[in-house]
């Protein structure tokens, strides 16, 4: 069993300020595989405190400096990717292949483009006589969830080391290992003492306190609608900056062609990884409603090729993450049961032969409208439904009809038509037939949050603008 006791503060493991403990579940065997120290407002103030005496010095470094910084981090990265690999499987129950591949990849391309953008990035520019002046916002408090904890803690601390800020790190008490294992390679990789911090804890005890802290310049969070609003409403009286990437209801249309089958299919498989746990996820599928029974049996044939089970194992998909999880997506498949929607693959219950652990079957539902709840609400879990649609004018409002904005998707054959759908959607990041781009930004419109994440513009969440005016006196005004 695990056991994670000491924080990161000011470059030292250092005991909490309170004898408290958080047991970890494993959600493949309902059983307790771990134990972290639980922080307090105390914590989180000897936390903000090393932050606020590192930032002039590391605000101060060359570009040259961060960038041996980031060689030195992708080498340690490199190191750990078996432990990181082993320790989200354990915390959170994604398949090994999942976790030891796409999971533990993801940090490494994000590390990369943070490097490649920062060998780029223009902190100052010159407009006549005024100079523009890009600075570190300061202290930057970053709270991440569990689903994709590894790669949610890269595009937070990447940009943020990069732009010169520093920061105190609370990563999801219910995925706290790989937290403390990035902790250890950042360590490892010479961190000058203070520039980052790692708090454990839950969010009354550590969220709270971080986001509300005056001492804090700018929060950084990426989880649920309902705890984004909470957020901003503590950090509200401190005037700070806060960037949020949360909920989504991503609308997939998939076009009338002659591709439709296979769209649906890759479609069925986009939403399922991870256990259907992706803010992002494809989770409404809109389909020629002329075609909606080619499209159904279609959907059907993916799911019922979805293998789910011990996450250690050769599977798809593992359990989800929690048992209060487990009882949330039961409770809205059977929602959606009570609302007329058709149980075309999977259903209630966990799969044949799974007795123990947060499992839950593939469900696709048909004869779904958009008024319907599992048709509004983030299910987080591997639910998809199915929509009908009459014209592809009748898809895009279908698409746009929800409270949410973070992805959309688009397949179909015809680029063209395409890319002028994917115009029409109203979400922060549209992908046609699979795209896929760590230099595109990522972030949502609506209740999906604000600010924006990967490449150059997630650098220019943790940034400043200052405008030096008569910097040039000798240039003439326009």
């Amino acid at each position: 069993m695990r056991e994670y006791l000491k924080f990161y503060i000011d470059g030292r493991w250092v005991d909490p300020a309170a004898d408290r403990t958080f047991e970890v579940i494993n959600p493949a065997t309902e059983e307790v595989c771990g134990r972290i120290a639980a922080g307090s407002a105390a914590d989180v103030d000897a936390a903000v405190a090393a932050a606020r005496e590192a930032f002039p010095g590391w605000a101060a470094t060359s570009v040259a400096e961060r960038l041996d910084l980031f060689g030195a981090i992708g080498a340690e990265y490199q190191k750990r990717t078996g432990d990181l690999a082993a320790a989200l499987t354990e915390e959170m129950g994604a398949p090994s292949g999942l976790a030891g591949g796409f999971q533990v990849d993801l940090v490494i391309g994000h590390l990369q483009k943070a490097a490649e953008v920062l060998r780029n990035f223009r902190f100052e520019e010159q407009r006549g006589a005024t100079l523009l002046v890009k600075e570190p916002i300061g202290v930057c408090g970053l709270i991440t969830p569990w689903n994709w904890p590894m790669a949610l803690i890269a595009v937070k601390v990447f940009p943020a080391l990069a732009t010169g800020c520093t920061m105190v790190l609370k990563p999801s008490e219910r995925s706290p290992f790989t937290g403390q294992i990035f902790t250890e390679v950042l360590d490892a990789a010479g961190l000058p003492a203070g520039v980052f911090n790692l708090v454990q804890g839950d969010g009354p005890s550590v969220g709270v306190p971080l986001s509300g802290h005056p001492g804090v310049d700018m929060i950084s969070f990426t989880g649920s609608t309902r705890a984004g609003i909470d957020i901003a409403r503590n950090a509200a009286p401190t005037v700070k900056r806060v960037a949020q990437e949360l909920g989504g209801k991503g609308p997939n249309i998939i076009l009338d062609d002659e591709d439709l089958a296979t769209n649906v299919g890759q479609g069925v498989a986009d939403m399922m990884g991870n256990s259907g746990q992706t803010c992002s996820a494809p989770s409404r599928m809109l389909v020629p409603a002329a075609r909606m029974e080619e499209a159904v049996a279609a959907a059907r044939a993916a799911t019922e090729g979805i293998t789910v089970g011990d996450p250690t194992g050769d599977v798809a998909i593992g359990p989800v993450v929690a048992g209060s999880q487990f009882d949330r997506v039961q409770a809205l498949i059977q929602k959606g049961i009570d609302e007329g929607a058709t149980v075309v693959a999977g259903g209630p219950g966990r799969p044949d032969g799974l007795d123990k652990g947060f499992y839950v079957k593939p469900t696709v539902f048909a004869d779904v409208t958009n008024d319907m709840t599992i048709a509004r609400e983030e299910i987080f879990g591997p639910v998809l439904v199915i929509i009908g649609y009459d014209s592809v004018d009748d898809a895009v409002g279908i698409a746009n009809d929800t409270e949410y904005g973070l992805a959309g998707f688009v397949a179909g054959r015809d680029l063209d038509r395409a890319r002028e759908v994917a115009r029409r959607l109203r979400a922060g990041s549209i992908a046609i037939n699979g795209g896929f781009d760590f230099s595109a930004p990522f972030g949502g419109y609506k209740k999906s949050g604000n600010g924006r994440e990967w490449g150059e513009a997630g650098f220019e969440e943790y940034l400043e603008l200052k405008g030096i005016l008569g910097y040039a006196p000798d240039v003439a005004e326009a």
